[in-house]
């Protein structure tokens, strides 16, 4: 499978809609993804909210980025759940 982030949209708090090239949309909440000393800065709520879309993904500044097939195991995972609302 391709996995590719097209959009990523701030929502609230750690909450980002993110929406990929197949169409598949959903909601992270990426408040308790932060291990490693990268994402450390991504701590900080401001800093948080200063990302774009480079290549296939979010990236941060400072070099951050998820893998995109992990940002989409996360939607699918919590599509089979209901936890997303999309």
């Amino acid at each position: 499978m391709y996995y590719h982030v097209l959009d990523a949209k701030y929502i609230d708090d750690y909450l980002v809609d993110i929406k990929f090239k197949d169409n598949t949309e959903g909601n992270i909440d990426f408040q308790n993804e932060f291990d490693g000393p990268i994402f450390e800065p991504l701590r900080n709520i401001h800093y948080f909210k200063k990302f774009d879309i480079q290549g296939k993904t979010m990236h941060w500044e400072n070099g951050a980025d998820f893998a995109p097939e992990y940002l989409y195991k996360l939607i699918k995972s919590k599509e089979k759940t209901g936890a997303v609302t999309k």
